[in-house]
């Protein structure tokens, strides 16, 4: 097959105790997974996904760069799941047999973006989708770690505490995204799903040393960069 230029390389994250790597497919978001204060608005009834490309996929490590319009850079810790095995309407007691493994993962997002286009009830893509916005820790095989049903993740910046919360406290449990999910559209190998975020997001100023980590998965190290040559805060 002869392709009009080179495609890009498959974008993967380290397999823990494999030189093999995971390649990833698909990033599936999944929005307000845990208990959040009655300011935040109401709960939505059903899980609600949105996506991000797997190009905004990293190693979640040395520095972060900073995206470019945005005066309000957001972090969001949350727990990955790396799908192995495909399949659509998958029953919630089988949904678990299609993981291959977990990772710990950051949704980044552009808060001043999100607000407005909620507020003009227009699409927010844009607040979620920019390079490097999902940095992802090594993927744990599941065979080799108790799964983490109720680890605690967590989030500090510059060494304070910002988010902490217990997986078993999610609104939907692992097999239940999995199965809501593949009634939408059918799950391929390589789809990663991100499961949401705790109370607690705020935003980064460049400098910013990030800790993160989720209980018997892994730990993350950033530091942010500097914002985009030219652009001063109040650029959104």
């Amino acid at each position: 097959m002869t392709y009009l230029f080179n495609p890009p390389a498959t974008v993967s994250l380290p397999i823990e105790g494999s030189t093999a790597r995971f390649p990833v497919g698909r990033v599936f978001c999944l929005g307000r997974n845990y208990p959040w204060p009655e300011s935040a608005g109401p709960a939505p009834s059903e899980p609600v996904f949105f996506m991000k490309p797997a190009s905004n996929v990293v190693e979640a490590q040395g520095e972060l760069p900073f995206p470019p319009l945005t005066d309000e850079f957001c972090h969001e810790i949350e727990l990955v799941v790396a799908i192995a095995e495909g399949g659509a309407n998958i029953p919630p007691e089988q949904a678990l047999d299609h993981i291959y493994g977990f990772a710990v993962g950051l949704d980044l997002t552009r808060r001043d973006h999100q607000r407005k286009a909620k507020s003009e009830g227009l699409p927010w893509e844009g607040a979620k989708v920019f390079d490097a916005s999902a940095p992802m820790t090594a993927v744990v095989p599941a065979s080799q770690r108790h799964w983490p049903l109720d680890g605690a993740l967590w989030l500090k910046v510059n060494g304070q505490e910002r988010q902490r919360a217990h997986l078993g406290s999610q609104t939907w449990p692992l097999a239940e995204v999995i199965s809501r999910l593949s009634r939408q559209l059918p799950l391929r190998p390589g789809d990663l799903i991100m499961t949401g975020s705790p109370p607690g997001v705020a935003p980064l100023n460049p400098g910013d040393v990030i800790d993160a980590g989720i209980d018997g998965i892994g730990e993350l190290q950033l530091r942010v960069g500097p914002r985009p040559t030219g652009q001063a805060a109040n650029a959104a």
